[in-house]
């Protein structure tokens, strides 16, 4: 396949082989409250690792979601990277704040860092930096790398890889879905990843909690004139579905499909902050807000987690966007 792909390629720079040739325990951390692509490439780079005879250990601050949770090796996640690695490799995040207290900054700042990341906003914080915004997913840059250096890649690996590539993609259904993309996941699923069951388990099936969640949400539905629609999940309503994950599980792509709007908002209260996800249809531009309120993200699928009472967070935000809906 190398041949004939090489120009639908991405390429990671050689200092990237080289490090991982110099190692010997990695950590591979990924951004907190995780998704599908986070926890697919966190999983997939350290079982690539360890097919090339590394110590590779995940890292992740909060729990493997419930859509990717039947993923095999999430025991393995730990909370914190471990101070006796020489090694570290943060993955499909745009800062290192956004690795929580998994790593930290005083401890781990002498161990040389590899960031690996598809964010347009990424400020560049490794040792090595490849960033990639041509990539749909932190997965695909993993698949990248292993064809770049030629890494095997295990059925394993390819689950892992695909089904990242699946959930940044919503099924392969965003518009930055190309030709190379789907070169990508055809020969994941010749390498051996399920994609049957991958779409199975992680696309079609919620939890009860979710669906209460929801129900609870949608009763705050809120639609400004200018396109904007949003609604707010608190800790009260969090509590009476039963949901423990601090996340919408995906409510803000639902209420983004009324075909009367332009952008979707939830907000969502967290430990006294309030984490604000947004999507937005092609054409409008999310990213740049959420930059603008210390997140980050793609044009189409951004966030960020800010200090303040949920009143004022909700007013600020959704200042900010009608003016960016006044500019696109």
């Amino acid at each position: 396949m190398s041949d004939k792909t090489s120009e639908f390629s991405l390429h990671p720079p050689e200092a990237i082989a080289q490090a991982l040739n110099q190692a010997h325990r990695i950590a591979v951390v990924t951004h907190v409250a995780p998704d599908g692509d986070a926890i697919g490439s966190c999983l997939g780079m350290v079982h690539l690792l360890r097919d090339m005879g590394k110590d590779a250990v995940p890292v992740c601050q909060d729990p493997v979601p419930y859509a990717v949770n039947w993923l095999p090796g999430i025991e393995d996640f730990r909370t914190r990277v471990p101070d006796d690695v020489d090694l570290v490799i943060s993955i499909d995040l745009s800062s290192p704040d956004r690795m929580g207290t998994a790593y930290d900054p005083g401890t781990h700042s002498s161990i040389p860092l590899i960031n690996i990341d598809h964010h347009v906003t990424n400020t560049g914080f490794g040792t090595v930096n490849w960033v990639e915004p041509r990539a749909v997913a932190a997965c695909e840059m993993v698949y990248h790398l292993a064809q770049a250096f030629s890494y095997p890649i295990s059925p394993q690996v390819a689950t892992y890889v695909l089904t990242g590539l699946l959930t940044d993609t919503r099924g392969l259904r965003t518009s930055n879905v190309n030709v190379r993309v789907l070169r990508v996941a055809t020969h994941l699923v010749e390498l051996g990843a399920p994609i049957g069951k991958i779409t199975e388990l992680t696309f079609n099936r919620k939890p009860l909690s979710v669906i209460k969640l929801w129900a609870l949400a949608l009763q705050n539905l809120h639609v400004e004139p200018e396109g904007i629609i949003w609604t707010t999940i608190t800790d009260e309503i969090r509590r009476a579905a039963g949901h423990e994950e601090k996340n919408d599980g995906g409510l803000v792509s639902f209420i983004t499909s009324a075909d009367t709007v332009y952008i979707g908002v939830v907000f969502t209260e967290e430990d006294g902050r309030v984490n604000v996800s947004m999507r937005s249809r092609p054409g409008y531009d999310v990213a740049q807000v959420a930059f603008a309120l210390g997140g980050g993200g793609h044009p189409q699928a951004a966030g960020a987690t800010i200090e303040g009472s949920l009143e004022d967070v909700q007013r600020r935000v959704i200042t900010l966007l009608k003016d960016s809906l006044k500019q696109a």
